[in-house]
């Protein structure tokens, strides 16, 4: 079997490393975005076109501390600084996913303008951030954007306006951090996944897990129910 178009990875624990390195949840937060650059590199240099990072999920949005919430807001614009000539350069083309229009003005501002910057006609990596996330309000608004008037709610036309719409469904959804529950993440994309639950903490989650669950994947025979 070939590599798989398409990973999804829900990035989990980093609040738990940085409790349990620093006693400090933000540092934990800061050494996840850095995990992220060695993910994107086995991406690119073994092709695999597609990549949806679970970054931030709308309950994260309404439910965690204001501080929590302020740091992931400047990690964000700060990553996306940083790697400005890295996305350039590599043809990687940004697309954020989730509620943005309920962001602060400044974060969504940022958002919006890394959507349309981080744009190329023959990219190499597709990459989805899933921010201010959820996959409920994400089918509702798919439902919505459904013209009544002249097409049927029907499975093709709620695939055409998932957000997630021109990456196709991930093969391989992975979470780590221990916890085996999708979150509120793809529910919709997610029918024929193969889940992978992992203990280690992001921020320690390296390529050679991730080889492993993509040469784990490559012995699956998949029936698609037949």
């Amino acid at each position: 079997m070939n590599n798989p178009n398409h990973i999804a990875i829900i990035m989990d624990g980093n609040g738990r490393w940085g409790q349990k390195k620093f006693k400090n949840r933000l540092t934990g937060h800061q050494y996840g975005v850095k995990n992220i650059k060695h993910i994107i590199n086995y991406f690119l240099s073994n092709k695999i076109k597609n990549l949806t990072l679970y970054a931030f999920s709308n309950d994260n949005f309404l439910k965690r501390k204001k501080k929590e919430v302020n740091n992931i807001f400047y990690l964000l614009e700060k990553y996306l600084k940083e790697n400005e000539i890295y996305f350039q350069s590599n043809k990687i083309n940004l697309n954020f996913i989730g509620e943005i229009y309920a962001l602060p003005k400044n974060i969504k501002n940022i958002i919006t303008n890394s959507n349309k910057k981080f744009k190329f006609v023959k990219q190499n990596l597709n990459l989805n951030i899933a921010f201010n996330y959820s996959s409920k309000l994400e089918i509702i608004s798919a439902i919505k954007k459904t013209d009544l008037h002249i097409k049927k709610i029907n499975i093709n036309n709620i695939d055409k306006n998932l957000y997630t719409n021109l990456s196709n469904d991930p093969e391989i959804i992975i979470r780590t951090g221990g916890h085996k529950r999708l979150s509120d993440f793809l529910l919709w994309q997610s029918a024929y996944s193969e889940i992978y639950f992992v203990k280690t903490l992001w921020p320690d989650f390296k390529a050679s897990h991730l080889k492993k669950i993509i040469n784990d994947f490559k012995k699956i025979i998949r029936n698609y129910g037949s």
